[in-house]
């Protein structure tokens, strides 16, 4: 009761503190010096805090507060209050480190520290249950609709009415929407603690048993679901002032359309391929070429439309073209072939500038000049009012861009669900069991590997006009900048291979927190590869996990035997009753 009552106290004074001043120049990204009104970082404690008050005051048996927290224990209480330490001590660090010393700190930010470290402490004292205290691990993951992630029974949710479900679903997305765009426009500072708090909160709702109750609900209603989800994506142009994250997101959208199409490679049928940015730049080329560019030798000007079938076309000759002769390789040596195809393509493209090679992409300069999207009457490269908002071009883009992700995310999810996906994740998991059942395995992984290459061509026709030029390197193997093919193979892994929103996921990750961690300079390889260490230690499986690798993966806890232990409590048991 007194752990209890001690973070209920934290989490308020935590809370208070934002209000605040805490600092005294306004040289520190937000302006912190203002008392009474909180701004900067100091939004994003105030959020946590509040959070956390919440779920301490749902602790305490706070009516109307029960459905906060369904999965019941205090796991969620605890991360949610470190959510809020990290974000806290971190604008404080950086105070400290910015402007010369803790001595420019205010009261406030002394208040915010201790308060916020207190939090932590008394929530430590709180009863935690852990795997071995109420039930299997085995049994968990069978009944994880009736079990929190503590092992605290959830309970039968109360019976609502399907319009109040939908309203919940909508208003979820409505959620995420705000919270991507607040995310997307911060900066430096913000963005880290942005981050922190983030992280902790996704862990958050996931122990607390609020992301599988909403998860049920668009199981339920899958149809609602697609379509608040295309809304509230759709809706992103109207929450920007300007075009420049409008822009970011039209390239983190291109980035998550071609990991998507590699997830059909690598996700599915289990083809290494290392050199898969290179079907982006065929279809990024093509387009250029034949879109009426007045650096284009060919001199033709196709509709959109066509030069968008071109371009897949051509991608996919050229994966039809390399896949067939080397896709009898299996594992390191299919990665090495598909390495060589992604770097001769770069120089290739470098070399036919009519000195070393035709003339045909200009070498090293590239093809500029592409003109803007013009589509049954209507110019992209223009602002266009929409009830009132003025949108830049690059709002255009994002539309254009949002359907061919859409159309990339519907071709996987048939693709995969079909007869040839079965034989695909046969092929992967055992390609000489799944011979020997019958399954051509050579032409299964040639329709994957054109599949894929296809679709990286038809986001790298959207990414020519986006980008109005094409240079061969910005498609290299490895680079600061995504999208390459090492950022790309990272972002199916790191997402989730075998699924949608993993790959969609983990190239949103990967291109929005490079762009925005760079004042960090060399530093942010060293931040990538501790985050890759601890996400291999702690998730192997990915981000977002395929249930199929998920029990490869943890196989050990699946083997667990729980009677063993149950042997161990009885034998107690009956030495207390003796």
């Amino acid at each position: 009761a007194g752990a209890r009552l001690a973070t209920t106290v934290g989490a308020a004074a935590t809370l208070v503190s934002t209000f605040l001043a805490w600092t005294w120049t306004s040289e520190f990204p937000g302006d912190l010096t203002v008392t009474g009104y909180p701004g900067g970082l100091q939004i994003l404690t105030l959020v946590g805090a509040a959070v956390t008050l919440l779920f301490a005051a749902a602790g305490h048996g706070a009516r109307g507060l029960r459905w906060l927290n369904p999965a019941g224990g205090n796991n969620a209480l605890l991360l949610m209050a470190l959510g809020t330490l990290g974000t806290t001590w971190f604008t404080v660090i950086a105070i400290a480190q910015e402007l010369g010393g803790i001595a420019n700190l205010e009261p406030g930010g002394f208040v915010a520290a201790a308060a916020s470290l207190i939090t932590v402490l008394a929530a430590l004292g709180l009863p935690l249950p852990r795997d071995t205290d109420a039930t299997s691990s085995r049994a968990k993951k069978a009944f994880a609709p009736v079990f929190g992630t503590g092992g605290t029974p959830l309970g039968r949710p109360k019976t609502l009415p399907s319009w109040a479900e939908i309203l919940i679903i909508a208003g979820a997305f409505a959620a995420g929407l705000f919270i991507a765009s607040y995310g997307i426009k911060a900066t430096s500072e913000l963005f880290i603690g942005f981050l922190i708090l983030a992280a902790f909160g996704v862990a958050t709702l996931s122990r607390s048993g609020l992301s599988s109750r909403l998860s049920a609900l668009t199981t339920k209603y899958r149809k609602v679901t697609v379509l608040a989800a295309f809304a509230a994506a759709a809706a992103f142009p109207f929450t920007q002032d300007t075009d420049e994250f409008t822009l970011l997101a039209v390239s983190i959208l291109i980035f998550a359309t071609v990991a998507l199409g590699l997830n059909v490679v690598v996700g599915l049928a289990g083809l290494l391929d290392l050199g898969y940015v290179a079907f982006l730049g065929v279809g990024a080329y093509t387009a250029a070429l034949v879109s009426g560019s007045t650096a284009s030798t060919f001199g033709v000007s196709f509709p959109f439309w066509a030069a968008a079938l071109t371009g897949a076309a051509a991608s996919l000759i050229f994966g039809v073209l390399i896949g067939a002769p080397t896709l009898r390789l299996r594992g390191d040596y299919l990665a090495i072939v598909t390495l060589g195809f992604g770097e001769i393509f770069r120089i290739a493209m470098g070399n036919l500038d009519g000195t070393s090679g035709p003339n045909i992409t200009n070498g090293p300069n590239g093809i500029p000049n592409i003109p803007d999207l013009k589509m049954f009457g209507y110019d992209f490269g223009v602002e266009h009012s929409i009830g009132g908002f003025t949108l830049g071009s690059y709002a255009n883009y994002f539309w254009l861009m949002l359907i061919c992700t859409a159309l990339v995310v519907t071709i996987f999810a048939r693709a995969g669900n079909s007869r040839i996906g079965r034989a695909w994740v046969a092929i992967r998991e055992d390609e000489t069991a799944a011979t020997a059942m019958g399954i051509n395995g050579f032409r299964v992984k040639l329709i994957a590997f054109a599949l894929g290459a296809t679709l990286a061509g038809l986001a790298g026709t959207v990414q020519a006009h986006v980008q109005h030029t094409v240079v061969p390197e910005m498609y290299v193997f490895a680079g600061p900048v995504p999208p390459s093919s090492a950022f790309l193979l990272a972002a199916v892994i790191l997402g989730g291979m075998g699924t949608i929103t993993g790959p969609l996921l983990g190239a949103t990750l990967l291109y929005v927190i490079p762009t925005k961690l760079q004042f960090l300079n060399d530093y942010q390889l060293l931040f990538f590869g501790l985050a890759l260490i601890l996400l291999m230690r702690f998730r192997p499986e990915g981000v977002v996990a395929n249930k199929r690798q998920q029990l490869e993966y943890h196989e050990t806890d699946q083997l667990a035997v729980p009677e063993q232990r149950l042997g161990e409590n009885t034998v107690g048991v009956t030495k207390a009753g003796a």
